[in-house]
């Protein structure tokens, strides 16, 4: 094969495969970054200008749909293969991809099903491309897409939009810089009238991409012919133009063989008194060749930035590759280290939270700073001290006898009761921070990439985590509860031996202050004490309910969240373990793909460095 072969041969190869693997949008008509650095070959012209006639000579077969008005209502995307001289020649349809076929007849015939499957049986186009791949010893590589011939009026049944339509979908091929136009124009009608020579002038107006074609040669008038056109006098290209004898209506009836037809053609510019002297650069076989030179030019100019697009792809993919990982080993003790490994980095995730990495750690110390303060603020101590309900409490822990100098049973009773109200705001503050905990496992979860791959394993992880955070918050709200059953069980007396004693006045002392132990100030001055020291409790509490509540809760799920999980684990055997690696379909076909493309583009990326660039 020659250098020219390999490197035409390669770019049918990679577009081939992106088309496969789903990197060549056809459905919109985008085309992903490494098609789009690939050159092609699009055909263009209008209807009935001979465009099905081209193609079929330079394949050198009868394939396409024939028939009047418009004929092509899809892109038909041509991939030429050159096989070794003698091999049988055959096609294959990218959406038939097991099926070879050997008659050309049948491929004509699923070219029209196939379209009439995406449009139906009527005159309407698609911009959806049907994919044909030819192989055969009687081509060159090229890649070669037929577009639907341009129309100037609707006919009956197709839309009024038809004709922009066509132009549309034309020109979101040509505009391409990387795309060869073929402009297929008849020689018997005035090439300023062309419409595919328009087109190409306007999406290309320097010519640098255009190959002219002029067809149907022999159906001049008698005296005329075409040679200020050839020859780039009446329109010139910075390519050469081609002229083309096609098959006569009588051949195709007969059903002419290709081979013989291109025969016919050579002896007819051979023998031509007006295009003798220009027959070795005329005809379908030069217009191939021509056309595979002038690929090998531009693939050679593209070749950095082809490999620059492989390139790039590849890292793409094979950090794709790295997200998704790799195939599960089959190994019980591999796949033991592939839970660990999973449940490791969950947890390093988890661990980022809480300690500023990732966000949503803060959240715990909003609990501390905000929540439990404000909780604090709306206890109802005011209603509790009342003047009224401080006489109430002391009168009925007095009994019968009341007491005699200092209302202590009162007082008790009084503080114990303020006391309990702390109750809430300490299995509040367990509660939010709990709620906060099993936030942070619901976003580890969905932030550790491996575990993605492992639905089942991600939910036995997500039960495990929060089962743990149960038992850590039933331990934490029993450690917040004896903190303030402590503060119940043993009041600070430093406290209240330090407050200013209440002297009785009988007489002796005029300007002493008078106490009236029943007397309204003396209730008053009681809930006045009780309120100082609950504040005093309260200060207490504040601080020592967070360090209970990141001691047990904390703490504990950053030591042994999973602990329990991972001794459950030891016990499993292989077939539990393959259990819990069960993976998402959807992600191991995902895999599958990413596998098959990177696949490609380092096959693509060896080749490209296998072929010799000597010009």
């Amino acid at each position: 094969m020659t250098t020219m072969e390999s490197l035409i041969g390669l770019v049918n190869r990679i577009q081939r495969a992106c088309t496969v693997l789903g990197d060549y949008g056809g459905g919109d008509n985008t085309f992903s970054s490494l098609w789009e650095a690939l050159p092609s070959v699009a055909v263009v012209g209008g209807q009935s200008s001979g465009k099905s006639s081209v193609l079929e000579s330079i394949v050198g077969r009868d394939f396409l749909p024939r028939g009047s008005g418009i004929v092509t209502r899809r892109p038909l995307v041509l991939q030429l293969h050159k096989t070794d001289e003698g091999s049988q020649e055959y096609a294959e349809f990218l959406h038939l991809p097991k099926r070879r076929f050997t008659d050309f007849g049948a491929v004509r015939n699923e070219i029209q099903e196939e379209t009439d499957r995406m449009t139906g049986k009527t005159k309407q186009i698609s911009p959806v491309p049907i994919h044909l791949s030819i192989y055969s010893p009687n081509v060159v590589n090229l890649t070669l897409i037929d577009l639907p011939g341009l129309t100037k009026v609707a006919i009956e049944g197709q839309p009024e939009t038809i004709v922009e339509d066509i132009e549309t979908m034309v020109r979101s091929y040509v505009e391409k810089p990387n795309c060869i136009i073929l402009a297929i124009s008849p020689a018997n009608q005035d090439i300023a009238t062309s419409d595919a020579m328009k087109l190409a002038r306007e999406v290309d107006p320097s010519g640098d991409r255009t190959f002219g074609v002029l067809t149907k040669l022999d159906l001049m008038d008698k005296g005329t012919n075409a040679l200020d056109v050839l020859e780039g006098r009446s329109y010139r290209l910075q390519q050469p133009w081609v002229g083309i004898v096609n098959r006569s209506q009588a051949d195709i009836n007969k059903n002419v063989d290709m081979i013989v037809a291109r025969r016919k053609e050579r002896e007819y510019f051979a023998t031509s008194p007006d295009y003798g002297h220009l027959a070795s650069k005329m005809g379908s076989e030069y217009l191939a060749k021509l056309l595979s030179q002038h690929l090998e030019s531009v693939i050679r100019s593209r070749i950095p930035s082809i490999t620059s697009s492989i390139n790039k792809t590849i890292d793409e993919l094979e950090s794709e590759m790295d997200h998704l990982g790799r195939p599960i080993a089959l190994d019980a003790g591999a796949q033991l280290y592939t839970v660990l490994e999973v449940c490791r980095a969950f947890e390093r995730i988890f661990k980022e939270h809480l300690d500023g990495g990732r966000p949503g750690g803060d959240r715990i110390y909003g609990v501390f700073d905000n929540q439990l303060p404000a909780a604090l603020k709306k206890l109802p101590f005011d209603r509790h001290l009342s003047l009224q309900n401080v006489r109430r409490v002391v009168s009925e822990a007095d009994g019968y006898q009341p007491h005699l100098i200092a209302p202590e049973q009162g007082y008790r009773r009084l503080i114990e009761g303020a006391l309990n109200y702390f109750r809430g705001p300490a299995e509040a503050s367990v509660d939010a921070v709990h709620f906060v905990l099993k936030e942070l496992v619901r976003k580890s979860i969905g932030e550790t990439q491996e575990l993605k791959r492992f639905p089942t394993l991600q939910a036995d992880i997500a039960a495990a985590a929060n089962e743990a955070l149960e038992r850590f918050r039933d331990e934490s709200k029993k450690t917040v509860v004896r903190l303030v059953d402590m503060e119940s069980s043993y009041l600070t007396v430093d406290f209240f031996r330090k407050l200013p004693q209440e002297v009785e006045n009988k007489g002796g002392n005029p300007q002493a202050p008078v106490t009236d132990r029943y007397g309204e100030g003396h209730f008053r001055r009681i809930g006045s004490n009780v309120s100082s020291y609950v504040g005093m409790v309260s200060d207490t509490l504040k601080n020592t309910i967070p360090k209970a509540v990141v001691f047990c809760q904390v703490k504990e799920a950053k030591q042994s969240l999973l602990t329990r999980f991972y001794t459950r684990l030891g016990k499993k055997e292989g077939k539990q373990l393959l259990q819990l690696l069960d993976e998402d379909p959807a992600l191991m076909e995902r895999r599958q793909q990413c596998a098959k493309r990177l696949e490609l583009y380092k096959a693509a990326r060896d080749e490209i460095d296998s072929v010799s660039w000597t010009r």
